[in-house]
């Protein structure tokens, strides 16, 4: 099959539609044309678009494909900009690889997070009294994710430059002036680092990233800064799905109760439902560098093809009843899978899938022991609905709670 004899959307460009349709656009379209893939344009662009496995796996293991020119200009500068470890490929991507995957997933940097955020969110969330989840949990992972990589108070202690951290994610899928702005900060946090560099410790992670080499050198102090970024960037926007656990608790009370003498297990599969179930990653882009066959699909070099994240998490084939939360199917990232795919899919060490998963659950875990153990916590009348059309989304009021206390100190 050709991308020729594919279906195709009629819309003469899409981009609208895109903008309007918000996660839903890729896998509606796949329902109503019957098939896992279609072609359609974006931004005056032919584009072969895919949900399901066929996609994940094109996306996250076939040769000849790249990440470069997949990404509209302002999406990559926010999330990744160039240069990043995200636009190598082959030897040099994985040379580049191996240092997130050493500091991520084989170090112990997923305990040491968990603690460090369970320990400054909880004092926050006591202190201040009430809070918005999503902003809350958010900033205190800026400021561990900072302390983390070996910055002093100059940083970690600056709101404004954690809130940027926030914004490089929540305005990526964004248009007009908040872009704008959300870039221009981007840049003042890159100098902003650069200029703390002198100050770190010996041995901090910071410095080890300065440290990595390629080719005999280390990498280039600006390149550096960007890898320094895509590793505190994440972090913070955890606090996105922390948003998403919390207002399943608040919509089924149960689960609090349940979490709160839970074991760890317990909660790592509530943490991983909470993946599957929420909208996060809309889709990952993808452009053939030679002629590519691929599962009945012979793709021309150059095609750009959109590979759907949310809607292969939603797929009736790959999980029964979707749209009921079940903890019970036990999903985990340890195991590679093209249908659980919240953060990418394929090989951690070897492909483009996000090599921060287990960073990612551990502070979930962290947080719903906060939520659900440390504390107690009242839910005022509020929207917890979900927009698909906006990318990113996260409940629409944030998840708000009210009268915040110790637990030893409340009682059950």
């Amino acid at each position: 099959m050709t991308p020729e004899t594919l279906p195709r959307d009629p819309t003469l460009d899409a981009t609208l539609a895109l903008r309007k349709e918000g996660y839903r656009f890729i896998p509606d379209r796949c329902a109503r044309l019957e098939t896992d893939a279609f072609r359609t344009r974006l931004m005056g662009r032919d584009v072969i678009c895919m949900t399901g496995p066929r996609g994940v796996r094109l996306l996250y293991g076939a040769e000849g494909m790249t990440r470069q020119g997949a990404l509209p200009p302002k999406v990559l500068r926010l999330l990744q900009d160039k240069g990043s470890v995200q636009q190598m490929e082959g030897a040099a991507h994985q040379h580049r690889k191996s240092l997130f995957v050493r500091l991520l997933v084989e170090e112990d940097a997923a305990d040491m997070l968990a603690r460090a955020f369970a320990t400054t969110w909880t004092r926050q969330l006591v202190e201040s009294g009430d809070t918005r989840v999503l902003n809350s949990a958010s900033d205190a992972l800026a400021k561990v994710a900072c302390e983390w990589a070996g910055f002093g108070p100059d940083v970690c202690e600056d709101a404004r430059l954690r809130d940027t951290l926030y914004q490089m994610s929540a305005r990526a899928g964004s248009v007009g002036p908040g872009v704008v702005a959300a870039l221009f900060r981007r840049r003042g946090v890159e100098r902003q680092l650069a200029r703390a560099l002198d100050d770190l410790p010996e041995g901090c992670l910071a410095r080890r990233v300065m440290a990595f080499r390629e080719n005999g050198q280390a990498i280039p102090t600006e390149v550096a800064i960007v890898e320094i970024l895509n590793l505190l960037r994440p972090i913070v926007a955890v606090g996105r799905y922390i948003a998403f656990a919390a207002r399943v608790l608040a919509l089924e009370p149960d689960w609090r109760r349940t979490l709160a003498t839970a074991d760890t297990a317990q909660i790592d599969y509530f943490c991983e439902e909470v993946r599957r179930s929420s909208p996060f990653f809309p889709m990952t882009g993808g452009i053939t560098t030679q002629p590519v066959s691929h599962e009945g699909l012979d793709l021309p070099e150059g095609q750009w093809v959109l590979a759907d994240l949310w809607g292969t998490l939603q797929s009736e084939q790959a999980f029964s009843t979707p749209d009921v939360f079940r903890p019970d199917r036990a999903l985990s990232w340890r195991t590679a899978s093209p249908s659980f795919v919240p953060q990418g899919g394929g090989d951690v060490a070897t492909t483009h899938r996000c090599p921060g998963e287990r960073v990612t659950v551990a502070l979930m875990i962290a947080a719903m022991q906060v939520l659900c153990s440390a504390l107690r916590w009242d839910l005022p009348p509020q929207d917890l609905g979900i927009s698909l059309n906006d990318m990113p989304t996260a409940p629409a009021s944030g998840v708000l709670l009210t009268n915040i206390r110790a637990a030893a100190s409340s009682g059950p």
